[in-house]
């Protein structure tokens, strides 16, 4: 032990210093191997995989959405990838996984806020639990029964205020795409009026607000994954659901249904939508190009949805199922108990900012 009281306290820090100065030159020689063959860019930072478009990088765009290839969204995304790969000559491709095919809804919605989806086409109803803001989109009987004045509020800056609220939950919202109105279905009982529902066991999406909703009405909403739907209906497991017209024909449900009640008491948004670190990690001419894309993708799957509609319509009336559409009276009925709840569900200051541009803006456009 002697030995060691011999050594200066000069000496240690000499040989610490030393074998610091050692490890670091060590990680620098490190980092260096590690970069090798990348070019800096002109204004001395390194280059990355994100400045794909503007370098001879290339980059792969995941996108998942859980609709059939025949549907308007796929359609869109068809288009979306198109214009993506035409415009940047190849460097930049798109990869789509339709029909749940990465996993449940929710599960797209986690793989996109985790970074394993970088863009991901979901109902606002499945991404209310990560942000709840987005939920004004399905309040009842809160749009015009009109697609195209709908389509334009949602444009507009009142719904850039909607799509800017996703920040929150690591996304980054770059539009709003078309599923359409929805409609009630039911098993036996027609559906006139709320009290109607008194009773009845309804699938709702994974959505606390849909379930307010149904309750409003008299209803027992019940959660029900997307791919169970079918099944739940024939079943008898549940007595009713709701959902546009492209899914209920596109997934066969009018063939579980008696009723089939064209209601307009909300529309089926999807919010287009990225993982924001990745999003926000792109080079600016990447990002330019996927606005440019998102713009013609979502303009294609309406469009696509305008020429189907028609026909979709036909083909379940076709199928013998009672199809009938709510007179002007029955639609007032559900929207004086409907429209005050309103402000109850979404209530908080910033909410009420938000539900005040959109109602101003549909009001203009309504006129």
């Amino acid at each position: 032990m002697k030995k060691f009281k011999h050594f200066s306290r000069g000496k240690t820090c000499m040989n610490i210093k030393r074998i610091l100065a050692l490890m670091a030159m060590l990680v620098v020689l490190v980092l260096a191997a590690c970069g090798g063959g990348t070019e800096d860019k002109e204004n001395g930072e390194e280059a990355t995989d994100s400045d794909a478009g503007s370098s001879d990088e290339s980059l792969v765009i995941r996108l998942s959405h859980n609709q059939p290839l025949e549907s308007p969204e796929h359609a869109g995304a068809a288009k979306f990838k198109e214009v993506i790969e035409e415009k940047s000559e190849g460097k930049v491709t798109v990869e789509i996984f339709p029909a749940s095919q990465l996993g449940s809804l929710r599960e797209q919605i986690e793989g996109t806020q985790m970074g394993e989806i970088n863009i991901t086409m979901q109902p606002t109803a499945f991404v209310t639990p990560f942000v709840d803001d987005v939920k004004v989109i399905d309040l009842p009987y809160l749009w015009p029964a009109d697609a195209e004045q709908t389509y334009e509020v949602l444009d507009s800056e009142a719904g850039q205020a909607v799509l800017d609220t996703l920040e929150a939950g690591g996304f980054k919202g770059l539009g709003f795409w078309p599923g359409g109105f929805k409609l009630f279905t039911t098993g036996d009982k027609e559906i006139h009026a709320p009290e109607d529902f008194k009773g009845l066991d309804i699938r709702v999406m994974s959505s606390p607000l849909l379930e307010e909703q149904y309750k409003l009405w008299g209803a027992n909403p019940t959660m029900i994954e997307y791919a169970e739907v079918y099944n739940s209906l024939q079943q008898g497991v549940v007595d009713g659901h709701e959902n546009p017209l492209q899914s209920i024909y596109l997934n066969n449900y009018h063939e579980v249904q008696n009723n089939i009640i064209e209601s307009y008491h909300g529309i089926m948004s999807y919010l287009f939508m990225a993982n924001k670190a990745w999003y926000d990690g792109l080079s600016e001419d990447v990002q330019a190009l996927i606005k440019e894309a998102e713009e013609a993708g979502k303009t294609a799957a309406r469009e696509a949805l305008a020429d189907t509609e028609d026909e979709f319509r036909q083909s379940i009336i076709d199928s013998g199922v009672n199809y009938y559409e709510l007179t002007d009276e029955e639609i007032e009925k559900f929207r004086e108990v409907s429209v005050p709840f309103h402000e109850e569900a979404y209530g908080t200051p910033e909410q009420q900012e938000i539900l005040k541009q959109i109602k101003d803006k549909i009001e203009e456009v309504s006129k």
